[in-house]
């Protein structure tokens, strides 16, 4: 029996390790994905929360789940700069998103709530708006220390309402990554197989 060539080996087996493990890896990220979502759909279904005791607060409790949760707060916004950002409109055309802070200065879990206004096509002259009173709306995804997206239900004229943030958007393409790291694993594996194979198909000594 004639022997592996080592480092090659080393090298591939190294190689279909750390791919099997990004596939294992993969899967994983793809259960969490999959109660994440369960857990947002959950939120969504509940009725609306008031957040106007939660931003009163010191802190210390706990939060109760807030993305994707409907929700009314108090905002104080007067004659703020719209921060611009991509978005759609409530019937699907492209465009912008109008976002000022709730609470300009704020902070806390207040200072991270930022009011997606309403949407225009274009991104107009007008470049100041208010918001004050109560919001209604719907929360994004929530990420620690990053700013919270509340789509108002209602837009501040003259602009149209943006569509709501929805759970759809939301990337899950975990297992078809699993896939193509093992798919890897596979063809390295074959492939070092094939040269291995003519390798010592090449040291056979000739037939008589």
């Amino acid at each position: 029996m004639r022997r592996l060539p080592l480092l090659p080996t080393l090298i591939v087996a190294a190689a279909v390790a750390v791919m099997i493990a990004l596939g294992i890896w993969q899967l994983q990220r793809a259960a969490w994905k999959e109660r994440l979502l369960a857990e947002y759909a959950a939120a969504a279904s509940l009725p609306a929360l008031d957040l106007d005791p939660l931003l009163a607060r010191d802190g210390a409790a706990p939060l109760p789940p807030l993305a994707f949760r409907r929700v009314l707060v108090t905002c104080s916004a007067g004659n703020v700069v719209p921060d611009l950002r991509g978005g759609r409109s409530r019937d699907g055309r492209g465009g912008y998103a109008w976002r000022i802070p709730c609470r300009p200065g704020a902070e806390g879990l207040a200072g991270r709530i930022v009011v997606n206004a309403g949407w225009s096509q274009l991104p107009g002259s007008e470049r100041r708006i208010s918001l004050t009173g109560i919001v209604a709306g719907t929360l994004g995804p929530v990420e620690p220390d990053r700013p919270i997206v509340l789509t108002s239900a209602t837009a501040v004229p003259p602009l149209a309402p943006s569509a709501a943030p929805g759970i759809e958007d939301i990337p899950n393409n975990h297992r078809a990554y699993a896939f193509q790291w093992f798919f890897f694993a596979a063809v390295a594996l074959v492939i070092f197989l094939i040269a291995l194979s003519q390798r010592q198909a090449r040291r056979l000594p000739p037939e008589p």
